[in-house]
Order: structure tokens, then sequence, then C-alpha cells
């Protein structure tokens, strides 16, 4: 291709694959021909922290993406390649003045990533502008008055996107390409939600509009949750919408519900339930800065003390159980089963597959992760890493918390709803007896054809003991004085300040309910 003397702005998308509250899109759109490109990564596909699932949600968002795009006079360019030589093959065909992207929270390849983009971009008198697009704050000196900063980007202008885009050279575009051609297995999650900005429209609607009402009261339930919980969190993952959109339409509906609560008109649960979901919002952003002001979360315990707790002591069998959803536990196995074909659960069953990961089986957090990042459609790393960390014990400044798979039972799916649904081998299974079917007399086996221990596995560990072992040994290491030690220095970077100045806010937890 021959080269020209037009000077490009080109914008990079990455996890922002929408054209609404664009900004990168936006500011480029006004400076000279565009380049719109998505670069298919290798490097990053073939991580272990990446799933099929994910591509072809990102797949259907390119689809669209493209689309709209077109509408406005200029094509999504999708290449494949390694970054930057895939940015240094463009600028071969006609120069680049400006890189436009959306920062990012990643992976440590992500991170990694950007670095070299940084220097290439250096390198070749590329201007390079990451814009913000989440409320976390890139090189956050302290956590004080963070909400506040927060909230101030959750209150600013949502940009609408460009009308007409002058375009840049035509340049060659590999277009979309699916798992195999990506050296990828065909996704196993069938029933997984649909990437692109009007799904994620569509789902904020139909939440705050009809799904949403019980958000509260249901959201800790596997069953019930599915249809009460938000449903937002691929589409703030892989950035479908933004949270400043999310923010701000979740506060209109509030506003109108209180114009209609004082107007005397019954609400219902309609106000207290958007009230807590709003909460919800900014711990999202919460988690995701404790990645960003310290990456190394995703392979190093957060409090070190905790170092050599589990890792000599994994246990491959184990961990193969809790993988394949064969543990001999209901409520655990229903989980992991319903992630191989839908890509999300719940909060609470979420905290509970990981509880049970790392204190009942006694598992390093790390493979664990690893392996649920693969499961989870919403894989967001930043919250992904702390929540783990959070849940397994290791960050010296949470509680412990270990959750019983029995009482979770009997707590959140006492008629075994999701679990007969996922473990259908237990169909037949007294609710009495369901979240311990090993218990079932000889005379209720025969009786409802059950053979626990064949169809269904035994449990793979006595709770109780393991239980009380767990806690011991946890404590153990909290209680030494270079634990009290280190985690003051991790509240100092990554505490919230809830009870310090009452600037964040106290319901810790994310928009996986």
């Amino acid at each position: 291709m021959k080269h020209t003397n037009q000077s490009i702005q080109l914008v990079w998308f990455k996890k922002d694959l929408r054209i609404h509250d664009h900004a990168p899109l936006f500011e480029a759109a006004q400076r000279g021909p565009v380049w719109a490109v998505y670069v298919y990564e290798p490097e990053m596909i073939q991580a272990d922290d990446f799933d099929p699932s994910h591509l072809v949600f990102i797949n259907q968002s390119l689809s669209e993406l493209s689309q709209a795009l077109q509408k406005r006079g200029i094509p999504l360019t999708i290449l494949k390649g390694d970054l930057p030589s895939a940015f240094e093959q463009l600028q071969q065909m006609a120069p680049i003045h400006t890189l436009w992207s959306h920062e990012e929270t990643g992976n440590r390849l992500t991170y990694q990533r950007d670095l070299r983009v940084a220097q290439w971009a250096k390198d070749h008198h590329v201007i390079w502008h990451e814009i913000p697009q989440t409320g976390v704050i890139r090189r956050l000196k302290e956590r004080k008055r963070w909400a506040t900063r927060w909230e101030k980007r959750m209150t600013e202008t949502i940009l609408s996107p460009p009308e007409n885009i002058h375009p840049g050279p035509v340049v060659p575009s590999v277009g979309i390409l699916s798992e195999i051609d990506c050296g990828l297995l065909p996704s196993t999650k069938i029933q997984a939600q649909q990437g692109g900005e009007s799904q994620a429209w569509k789902t904020l609607q139909s939440f705050l509009t009809e799904r949403g009402e019980f958000y509260q009261k249901d959201m800790s339930s596997p069953s019930l949750g599915w249809d009460s919980c938000s449903r937002m969190s691929p589409y703030l993952t892989f950035g479908n919408i933004s949270m400043r959109q999310v923010v701000q339409t979740s506060r209109q509906h509030i506003e109108r519900l209180k114009e209609r609560k004082a107007s005397g008109e019954a609400i219902g649960f309609w106000l207290r339930s958007l009230r807590s979901f709003d909460k919800r919002l900014h711990w999202h952003c919460h988690f995701m800065q404790k990645l960003e002001d310290e990456p190394d979360i995703e392979f190093e315990n957060f409090c070190r003390t905790f170092d050599g707790l589990r890792e000599s002591e994994f246990n491959p069998r184990f961990f193969e159980a809790w993988k394949r959803g064969e543990t001999g536990y209901p409520l655990v196995d229903a989980c992991m089963r319903c992630l191989h074909q839908t890509g999300w659960i719940n909060f609470r069953m979420r905290a509970m597959l990981v509880s049970f990961a790392s204190y009942h089986l006694w598992l390093d957090w790390r493979p664990t992760s690893k392996y649920l990042a693969t499961q989870f459609l919403d894989y967001e790393p930043g919250i992904h890493y702390s929540q783990f960390q959070m849940q397994s014990g290791t960050t010296g400044i949470n509680s412990i918390r270990i959750y019983s798979p029995i009482k979770q039972v009997l707590d959140n799916d006492p008629d075994g709803v999701f679990i007969k649904q996922w473990v259908p081998e237990l169909a037949n299974c007294p609710n009495e007896y369901l979240a311990e079917p090993h218990t079932l007399p000889p005379l209720l086996r025969s009786l409802h054809h059950m053979n626990i221990g064949n169809d269904y596995p035994e449990p793979i560990v006595e709770h109780k003991a393991v239980y009380k072992l767990a806690r011991d040994r946890v404590y153990a290491v909290k209680r030494m004085t270079q634990t009290r030690e280190a985690a003051k220095i991790v509240l100092e970077k990554h505490g919230s300040r809830w009870n310090q100045n009452r600037n964040d806010f106290p319901a810790r937890h994310s928009l996986h309910e």
C-alpha cells in the first residue's frame, strides 16, 4: 500500500467495545482522519485466564461495534498479532500522529503490553492519550477522599458518539475470527449472556424497570438472583457500557422513584433495591483500584506472612473434583456446573466456591483463581484477585469467612431449585437431605432410587473436621505479630476508609450480584 501524508488518529479499542461515552473516539474524530482498530492478541487469547466464551462475547460486541462505526463513516479494522508490532505495520501504511485509548486495569500481560506500546509510541514520536473510563485512579498516592474523586468522575457529562467521522486510508482487516481461527476449542458456555452495546442497555433497562425490585432480598439466592441481580458485570468488563452511564441511569430511576413515593404512590421494594445497587457500583471500582495500585496481587499474597500457608500441600485430586463439580457437596457442585454452561453465578455462590476450595480443600488461591477466571464470563482482574484473596484469608485485613456448604443450602436453596437443575443426579433426593445427601438412610436411598457414592459422590472431605483445621491454621498466622504489622501496611494502602471519613460505602459486594 502506498504511503500517505495524512497524519492518522488511531483509536485502539480494548475493553471498551461501544461508541457511546467513548472519549477516545470522541476526541480523535475532532482532530483528523481516524483508524478504529481492534487487535486479536495471541498472547492474551492463549493465556491461562482466557476462555473461548470470552472470545465469543468479544466477537458479538465487535460485530455490533463494526456496524455502528460503519454508519458513522469508518470501518472497524480488525488485526491479529502482537503489540506493538501490529501498530508498526499500520505506521508503515500511513503516519500515526496520535494513539487514543482508554486506561485498562488488566492482568500482568496487559500491563507489560502497555509498557511496550508506550515505548513504541515514544520511539516513533506518537502521542498516546490514555483516558479513564472507570473510577480507578492512576498513580494514586493514597486512598483518602478516593470516593469523592470517584463521584466526580461518575457525574461528568456522558459523551454522545460522533455523527460523522473522517476515515483514514483503507487498511486490510482480518474480520471477526472464530474460536477455531484463534486456536481455541469452541465455547462450552451455551447459555452465556450475549455481548454488545444494545444488549447492555436492554439488560440494564430490564433490571431497572422489571427484574430489580427484589434485588436486595434475592441477591444471595442462586436461583432467585438469576433474574433479580443486575447481570451487568460482563457488559462493564468488556466496556459495552460505561460505569458512568450505569451510575447516572440508575440514579435517574432512583429520583423518579422518590418522586412517585412522595406523591403517595406505592413503589414496593424498588427504592431500597436500587439504592443498594448504587452502593455496589462504588465497590466495583474500589476493588479494581487495589490491582491498579499493586499489580503483584495477581500472583502474590496481599499480606506476605501468609506465604507458604497452602502452596506445598496442593492436592491435584481435590482440585480436579472441584473443577468438575464432583465434590459431594451439592451446592458447590451445582455452582461449578452452572458456570460451565452459563459463565455466571451470584456473588454469594462465588464466595462459597472460593471459600470451599481455600479452606475445605486447602487449595492455594493462585491455580483456583486462574481456573475461575476462565469460568467467569465477567472476569475482571482487579475485582477477581482482590476478592479471591479476601475470600481465601490472605489479605491480613479482612475477617476470615469460611462458608459452610451445608448451611448455604439451608439458607439459599432450601427447596433445591438450583441444585436439582444443575445436579440432576439429586433430582429425587428429599429436600430435607439435600444439603447432605450422603446421610440419606439406606431405605430412602432405595425408595428414591439414589446410589450415593456411585451416581453422586460421597463428600470429598468431612466438613466439621476440615473447617476446624483450616480455621486454626489461618488464625495462627493472623495472630502473629508480623501479620498484624504487615496488615497495617495493607490497610493503609488498600483500605476503603469507611470508618475514617464516611466517604466510602459499607456494602462489600460487587456487581456480580
